[in-house]
């Protein structure tokens, strides 16, 4: 199994350099990592539907991470099937998280994706946090991470594909929407699809073809 930790506090480190001080608010780059297993061959084809492995009490944010996977699912030539009486060839897994950045020295620790192990995000839309949040302290830097993990799995069950976004932003961003944040969390995880094996690469959102909302 292949490990690729990503410290949260690398990730706000980086996004913090590029903050200026006179900013009302703050979008940071979208960081992904992927793993690729041995036949990429297979990637990209066939039929595939869409399963949330851990409980999600925000029906809103469930829905939004479903539609946008699925759309970038199809654009990569997949046939998204959301029947739940239809059988598909491979299942893609999400898990979703959004967690309130309190200061650079956060202590939760880092987690780790790989093909083959599992994916471990702590908190989430599911748990009560979520749009509208209140931090406190302004809004002139990073004050919320979201990230949305995904693998894809075969028809024996093996993980052939397995990628993490992540991105900070102030809560007034209009990335910090909830559709604005699912679509752009999705296309920059399945953007030069599948990407090379162990990667972390960084994505500013003016890079990815998503449109900001207008407004919370």
């Amino acid at each position: 199994m292949l490990h690729s930790p990503i410290t949260r506090a690398a990730l706000l480190a980086m996004s913090i350099a590029g903050l200026s001080a006179c900013a009302s608010t703050y979008t940071g780059p979208v960081e992904v990592t992927r793993f690729v297993a041995e036949q990429p061959a297979v990637l990209g084809q066939g039929t595939i539907t869409i399963e949330f492995p851990e409980a999600m009490d925000n029906q809103s944010a469930r829905n939004a991470f479903a539609a946008a996977v699925a759309d970038e699912l199809a654009g990569l030539g997949y046939e998204v099937v959301l029947d739940g009486s239809a059988q598909a060839a491979n299942l893609a897994s999400i898990r979703t998280s959004r967690n309130p950045i309190d200061a650079p020295t956060t202590s939760r620790g880092p987690v780790s994706v790989g093909v083959g192990g599992g994916t471990g995000l702590r908190g989430g839309f599911g748990g009560g946090v979520g749009i509208g949040l209140n931090l406190g302290g302004g809004d002139a830097g990073p004050r919320v991470l979201s990230e949305l993990s995904v693998r894809i799995t075969g028809p024996d069950g093996s993980s052939l594909w397995e990628g993490r976004a992540q991105q900070l932003v102030s809560m007034k961003s209009p990335y910090a929407d909830l559709d604005a944040s699912a679509r752009t969390l999705a296309a920059a995880l399945f953007s030069d699809f599948p990407g090379g094996n162990g990667e972390t690469v960084t994505i500013d959102v003016k890079d990815l073809d998503v449109p900001q909302s207008s407004g919370q």
